[in-house]
């Protein structure tokens, strides 16, 4: 396949029981992205495929492995149920973890739109990232440039900031704010933040006013830079999650882990050398990413989807040690099994539940499980 280069953002070419359990109220930091907060995750980085089929698009419910998928991108989890952003569908798709169950909750397979309304009457255009407080679920509308609210009990989807079909970059209250295809979205409980990639920039949403400003990063200023606030540089961000004191990015064009201090905006880098895409394993620049798209964390570690290696990868944030969990560098395809042994198509969204992480595995159209 061929490489991308640095000015464009890179996309694979897509082919077109009774019993009520109520979620879990999360913790701060539990995103898309974000896994249970202070669980370290005893993993034996067994893979498997837990919903949908390699090689099979679709929009059909049903049971997990009967169930069909059309370029799956964010996922997120309230430790009951896994959400999934479904691109292509224009949908958000529900798992039950327990039954692997998978449900429609919002939009409507095939129909692109950006309607406001409840259920299969809302519309979306390429729903992107996903991320969820526990009563809520706020999406990344990417080609609505939009970001969307979904209430999980009502299911009632409203536009909380940006206007669909207006591209821009402004900051402001609600739907006065502008974005460009905005992609990672994940909480800290009190804010939004929204990966603004093609504004290369960090958003901040404040869900108490609905008020949007810029965090980090600046529109039409694509680079690298380690800075504070609008004097940092990104190319391209996508993934973020949140531990309640930082926030860790996946700065997909510059090859790069970032972390943002939550109290100062003050942008750092944890992982990978700017512009050397690559797979080695080694501790903070020496390591080298190819294109890493999803992010999440337990609370010590971040699990990162690393989307052309079509692997996963493993930061200690303590010390800033990468290693590769599952795949093997550039080695596509669909097998299930441990470590190196498995094989991913294009890994991009990911999230866990405390025991299990989640991979949208975007090529094959499938949700991957590693446990």
């Amino acid at each position: 396949m061929t490489k991308p280069t640095a000015e464009v953002a890179p996309e694979r070419a897509q082919p077109k029981s009774t019993a009520v359990r109520a979620p879990t109220k999360l913790p701060v930091g539990t995103q898309q992205g974000g896994t249970r907060q202070g669980v370290n995750l005893n993993l034996n980085n067994f893979v498997s495929t837990f919903a949908g089929k390699a090689g099979s698009t679709g929009a059909e419910d049903g049971h997990a492995l009967q169930a069909r998928f059309d370029a799956p991108k964010g996922i997120t989890t309230d430790g009951v149920n896994l959400y999934v952003a479904d691109l292509n569908n224009h949908t958000i798709r529900k798992i039950d973890i327990e039954s692997g169950a998978v449900e429609t909750i919002a939009g409507m397979a095939g129909k692109k739109g950006s309607s406001d309304g409840r259920g299969s009457a809302a519309r979306f255009n390429r729903p992107y990232g996903i991320t969820t407080d526990g009563d809520n679920l706020y999406v990344s509308d990417s080609n609505n440039h939009s970001v969307r609210r979904i209430n999980i009990e009502s299911g009632v989807v409203t536009t909380l900031a940006g206007r669909a079909g207006e591209v821009g970059y402004a900051d402001g209250a609600g739907r006065k704010a502008r974005f460009f295809i905005p992609e990672g979205i994940t909480t800290d409980g009190s804010n939004l933040y929204v990966a603004d990639t093609h504004n290369h920039s960090v958003r901040k949403i404040s869900l108490a006013k609905n008020v949007v400003t810029t965090f980090a990063g600046l529109s039409g200023a694509p680079g690298f830079f380690d800075d504070t606030g609008k004097k940092a540089r990104f190319s391209f961000p996508k993934g973020l999650v949140s531990d309640g004191r930082n926030l860790y990015v996946a700065d997909f064009g510059n090859h790069k882990i970032r972390k943002i201090t939550l109290s100062n905006a003050a942008v750092s880098t944890l992982a990978g050398t700017v512009k050397e895409d690559g797979a080695a394993s080694e501790q903070g620049e020496p390591a080298r990413f190819n294109y890493p798209t999803g992010i999440t964390t337990d609370g010590r570690n971040l699990y990162v989807a690393d989307t052309f290696n079509r692997t996963i990868r493993k930061i200690v944030i303590s010390g800033g040690v990468v290693s590769t969990i599952a795949g093997r560098e550039e080695a596509e395809g669909t097998a299930d099994g441990t470590g190196a042994d498995a094989r991913f198509g294009d890994p991009v969204g990911i999230t866990g539940d405390g025991s299990d992480l989640y991979v949208t595995d975007s090529a094959n159209n499938t949700i991957r499980r590693i446990r």
